[in-house]
């Protein structure tokens, strides 16, 4: 006669081989995650309910992140108001690696890792931000090129003499101020931004005067979006629109490493972008342009 406790006893064996071909599976991937990086598929759920009045202090990824946040509108290459015929001359210098490949640009960016420079720092590879804020500042630090940005919201006004003999110096990021709108929109004013950078990826200049304002909403708990506008009269005839991006909350607070090296940029030039060439129709196109600005 069969044993009653056989059966019993060789169904808790193959229980225990399969717990432990199941553990033997998942603990590799539990040791694997790190509390010291960001894993895109940790995303926000749902908008997180509504949002805290005037705050948007946290971790934020953007549109680059890969972790299903919207895209953007008409905000990496978007299509400028008219120029003036100073705003032609400096538009025409300047050759966008989406036109001219790695080898025709001249991006500053893409041939010497240069800094994009604001506003470009805001739309171009914006993979994730991290916002922090005191009574008399806020700071945003953007993952790409471990850029940080200085808002001053202690009631002093924007600047009138950067670039002026005697005045401020432009900066890189430039001068830029901020105060709250409404319980939910922050806006930040800046001007005195460096015009060795370019405005946008396809390659709008700006010059020292121009003035760009951003609105930050806060949309719910989870969903954030920026909205940029930009006055410039010396180089174009209205208020030029660049566009909006999204932003979702970070639940972890992590951002990884991301920037660009210049040996690595120089590396790849000579031995891949330069020996591909230009569009040789492009270049047909405009023979004349000339050098970027520098």
């Amino acid at each position: 006669m069969r044993n009653p406790f056989a059966g019993a006893l060789a169904g808790l064996a193959v229980l225990l081989v399969c717990s432990a071909v199941a553990t033997a599976q998942t603990a590799p991937n539990k040791q694997a995650r790190s509390p010291w990086k960001y894993y895109p598929m940790d995303r926000a759920v749902g908008d997180g309910g509504p949002a805290p009045k005037r705050d948007l202090s946290g971790t934020w990824a953007g549109p680059s992140s890969g972790a299903a946040v919207p895209k953007g509108i008409n905000a990496q290459d978007p299509t400028g108001p008219p120029l003036t015929a100073l705003g032609k001359q400096l538009m025409d210098q300047n050759k966008p690696i989406g036109k001219y490949s790695p080898a025709g640009t001249n991006d500053p960016h893409t041939r010497y890792c240069d800094p994009f420079g604001f506003p470009q720092n805001m739309t171009n590879e914006i993979r994730g931000m991290t916002v922090m804020s005191t009574p008399a500042r806020t700071f945003i630090m953007i993952q790409y090129m471990d850029v940080w940005r200085e808002i001053w919201s202690d009631g002093r006004a924007l600047p009138t003499n950067v670039g002026d003999p005697g005045g401020l110096d432009p900066k890189v990021n430039g001068y830029s101020i901020g105060h709250w709108e409404d319980d939910y929109t922050f806006v930040v004013d800046t001007t005195g931004i460096d015009d060795s950078f370019w405005t946008t990826k396809n390659g709008y200049p700006h010059t020292v005067k121009a003035h760009v304002q951003e609105r930050f909403h806060r949309d719910s708990k989870n969903d954030l979006t920026l909205t940029f506008t930009m006055d410039d009269p010396t180089l174009y005839t209205k208020q030029f629109a660049l566009g909006e991006e999204h932003f979702r909350w970070i639940p972890n607070q992590q951002l990884d490493d991301f920037t660009c090296i210049p040996s690595q940029v120089q590396e790849y030039l000579k031995e891949m972008g330069d020996p591909a060439g230009s569009d040789p129709n492009v270049s047909q196109q405009r023979p004349n342009a000339a050098p970027a600005r520098r």
